[in-house]
């Protein structure tokens, strides 16, 4: 089973949402940014790092909002949403496809990944 935190990022009523690269694993689905854990990792560590490389931005990360466990038809994915706030730098699509600030109400027009569709429809839609 593979252990993701991803990051809740909100600003002015929106919610950054990532956009991942063509060819990664669920193509151009819509997640919140973030990525696995390298062994010995702890996941408040690895979330600020996959942010630092994906997006360019440094981040305070706050406490677990949400945990989800997804199985996807190849793999089994345990994902900590964890609630973060940016410090340093404005988000840039260096690790994804595109970048988008979505309103709430706005999610079920997004096309999600698995695991961050489960937790839409738990914590926004």
């Amino acid at each position: 089973m593979l252990v993701v935190s991803a990051a809740v990022v909100e600003r002015e009523g929106r919610v950054m949402l990532c956009q991942r690269l063509p060819d990664a694993h669920n193509p151009l689905k819509w997640e919140f940014p973030g990525g696995k854990l390298e062994p010995g990792e702890n996941p408040e560590a690895a979330l600020a790092r996959e942010l630092r490389e994906e997006l360019d931005i440094s981040v305070v990360v706050g406490h677990v909002r949400d945990v989800v466990f997804f199985r996807y038809p190849d793999r089994d994915v345990l994902v900590l949403f964890y609630g973060c706030k940016i410090i340093g730098g404005e988000p840039s699509t260096v690790g994804c496809n595109a970048i988008a600030w979505a309103k709430p109400e706005e999610m079920g027009g997004y096309d999600f990944a698995g695991a961050d569709l489960a937790f839409v429809k738990r914590n926004y839609i």
